[in-house]
């Protein structure tokens, strides 16, 4: 089965890292060859830049990563750069699709250049803030749960204006509703059900309800923290938030956003990108292999 995988932190390795091989590296969870073993059609590398780093150089850090991209996945690596419905649909047996967002505008400070020059660059979604407040809005852990900012509400009519999809996964709840009022192409690229499991990262049942309304994918997560309160999380933790979403009437919204590469901790059976054989193997024992197929690759694309 082909998949579209909403979510990986390759790129943050990478930059951690320069010279470390896309191809096979063992110290990376997804690689080429994991990916060609595992089926995935199209992956969606994310920009996120480290908190380490001074906030003066995050800018070019993120430009960095756009590079190592470019060299070492797109040339280097031979995916397809995707930014675009008929870039997506026309890809051919055996290709892989490759789609850029951005985790987090912290780096375009208070410059919405910024923004542009990356969306010119081919990020297609962006997420307005990681964990923490920025000039655009307050991230889940900001404990005051501000809203979009003036820049923020401007960031996102950008979005609109180009296109692109809106990242409400780490947005605060404020934020999440100001951007579902301001744009009509919003995704949870990483995010699960905090009704299963109470955590600042996951989503109300309000909040799932309305991406469904919304007609949005949510990107259920192998976070094995976002999954369950116990030590070890494993696949059947995964089916558990599958299930919940289905039951609030998601079953055409589901998909998957790894955040491989993002996570020390891996859930029992989702180790590696190559581990998505086990993941269909347990999903295709609870339903249709049409419901599935829609999980795991169209539900996402259908929405690019």
């Amino acid at each position: 089965m082909k998949i579209f995988d909403a979510h990986c932190d390759v790129l943050m390795k990478m930059l951690l890292e320069p010279k470390i091989d896309f191809i096979q590296a063992s110290s990376l969870q997804v690689t080429k060859a994991g990916m060609v073993k595992a089926g995935i059609k199209v992956q969606v590398f994310a920009i996120y830049v480290p908190e380490a780093i001074h906030p003066s150089m995050r800018f070019e850090a993120a430009l960095t990563m756009i590079e190592l991209f470019f060299e070492r996945i797109i040339k280097g690596a031979g995916l397809t750069f995707i930014q675009q419905e008929e870039d997506l649909f026309s890809l051919k047996n055996g290709e892989i699709g490759a789609v850029l967002a951005l985790e987090g505008c912290d780096c375009i400070e208070q410059d919405l250049l910024r923004l542009r020059t990356l969306l010119r660059l081919g990020v297609r979604s962006v997420g307005l803030t990681w964990n923490h407040a920025n000039a655009l809005a307050d991230g889940v852990l900001e404990e005051r749960n501000g809203g979009l900012t003036r820049l923020g509400k401007q960031a996102v009519s950008l979005l609109s204006e180009r296109n692109c999809w809106c990242d409400v996964s780490h947005l605060s709840e404020a934020g999440f509703w100001d951007c579902l009022t301001l744009h009509n192409k919003i995704i949870a690229s990483h995010s699960n059900c905090q009704s299963i499991r109470p955590h600042p990262r996951n989503l109300t049942d309000e909040q799932i309800q309305a991406l469904i309304h919304h007609g949005s994918p949510i990107g259920i997560t192998f976070v094995p923290e976002f999954l369950t309160n116990r030590p070890n999380a494993r696949i059947s933790d995964v089916i558990q938030h599958v299930e919940h979403i289905c039951s609030l009437g998601g079953v055409k919204h589901i998909g998957f956003g790894s955040d491989f590469d993002g996570v020390d901790n891996t859930v029992i059976g989702l180790e590696r990108i190559e581990s998505y054989e086990n993941l269909i193997n347990e999903l295709l024992r609870h339903y249709a292999e049409e419901d599935v197929q829609g999980f795991l690759y169209k539900n996402f694309t259908n929405r690019f």
